[in-house]
């Protein structure tokens, strides 16, 4: 009986050692598009640099169909008509990602201590948790984050240092104003890095018009800098100023 049933043929690395992330990708990939797959591993290093050698590649996986060779991962998922990311994109992803995580950990707190969804108190807790996250994410490289931070902030330009000491600085402010500690420390430090962080966005993006990428979620992200960077920084601005209000220091 006659089957129109597709089939691709993969081959991948699958060594004792390692396995290819990227040929589990594609099997999986093919698999779910309704290809019945024939799996062929290349499991030394000899095995691979002779398959590599014979078809002119220069990595593995590689997908066959009908005879004809496909390519790696991305190719297959062109092949299949399926999307495929460009890494140098520039993509909001990173910063929604970050805060939607904090807001819904800020509901969570909230829920859980006080019996309720949302109050005052969430809103500070999602701002001080957002501090602290986007801290975290430039302190994974300081110097990769100070390198893109001197494209646009107006002090740093003037004082390099002040680009290794921001992330440490955001850093300690949120951290002291997720337990409300120490507010004669935390309010100054977010209304002087907000400030000055806003004056430098607005000034770049809004008055100079420059194009460039944010080093708001650290410096290893395609985030453009604009709208969602500025937020960060009215953000810290908008918790400082309603702490000292909150506090009675007007």
């Amino acid at each position: 009986m006659a089957t129109n049933k597709k089939r691709a043929v993969l081959y991948r690395m699958m060594t004792p050692k390692h396995q290819c992330p990227y040929g589990l990708k594609t099997l999986h990939l093919l698999r779910q598009s309704g290809y019945e797959v024939e799996d062929r591993h290349l499991t030394s290093r000899e095995e691979i640099d002779a398959f590599k050698q014979k078809h002119d590649v220069k990595t593995t996986p590689q997908v066959f169909i009908e005879d004809q060779r496909i390519g790696g991962y991305e190719a297959v998922r062109k092949h299949l008509g399926k999307p495929v990311r460009d890494p140098n994109a520039t993509s909001y992803r990173p910063v929604a990602a970050l805060f939607a995580m904090t807001a819904l950990s800020a509901l969570a707190l909230n829920k859980g201590i006080y019996g309720s969804w949302i109050s005052i108190q969430a809103i500070e807790w999602f701002i001080a948790l957002s501090m602290v996250v986007l801290a975290l994410l430039k302190l994974q490289n300081v110097e990769t984050f100070s390198t893109m931070f001197l494209n646009y902030d107006v002090l740093a330009k003037r004082w390099v240092p002040y680009g290794y000491v921001y992330p440490y600085a955001e850093g300690l402010a949120g951290v002291l104003m997720v337990g409300g500690l120490l507010n004669w420390l935390s309010i100054p430090l977010a209304l002087f890095i907000g400030t000055v962080g806003a004056v430098s966005v607005f000034k770049a993006v809004y008055i100079d018009k420059r194009e460039l990428k944010c080093a708001c979620v650290g410096g290893a992200n395609n985030v453009p800098l604009g709208f969602i960077s500025l937020t960060e920084n009215l953000m810290m601005v908008g918790m400082g100023l309603w702490m000292w209000y909150a506090h009675g220091w007007f």
